[in-house]
């Protein structure tokens, strides 16, 4: 009788702890997720990201920031202009083509010295077949300085 318990018992305790170190996690994979790779016949553009958050950013911190671009188009990519919704908003475009296939940047620099949340955009003007005119967005939240400490009396 002692023999049939114990086994009982160890096939029990055997079951127990294979079961408790068999289960795993499941992996989950993530895919990158990718630019839109449609070919465009003529001149194309797909930016990596349409809006740019700065987050919460220090009063007169560095306000330079870019959307990267490809031309995913079969002719070469002439940005004409970019333009900030305000004069805070200072936005710069690559000089020349874009060849089919490369990269570009358009560059932003927002004033910093303006404190509190902000949204504002850039409107950019192309050649891109079906997409000549594209608004980006940028945001974000500058913080006021601290204030300054009193002085201790002694």
């Amino acid at each position: 009788m002692k023999k049939i318990i114990l086994f009982a018992a160890i096939t029990i305790f055997g079951i127990t702890a294979s079961n408790a170190q068999g289960k795993k996690a499941p992996v989950k994979k993530e895919t990158p997720v990718k630019a839109e790779t449609t070919k465009v016949d003529g001149a194309g553009i797909v930016f990596e990201n349409e809006t740019i958050d700065y987050g919460t950013i220090a009063h007169n911190a560095n306000g330079d920031r870019e959307f990267v671009f490809v031309n995913n188009g079969n002719k070469a990519l002439t940005i004409e202009s970019t333009q900030g919704s305000c004069g805070c908003t200072v936005p710069t475009k690559p000089e020349g083509a874009i060849a089919p296939g490369a990269k570009g940047k358009i560059g932003v620099h927002y004033a910093t010295d303006r404190v509190g949340p902000f949204t504002k955009t850039v409107t950019v003007k192309s050649n891109a077949t079906g997409n000549e005119t594209k608004v980006l967005t940028i945001k974000g939240t500058v913080l006021p300085d601290a204030p300054a400490a009193e002085p201790t009396k002694s």
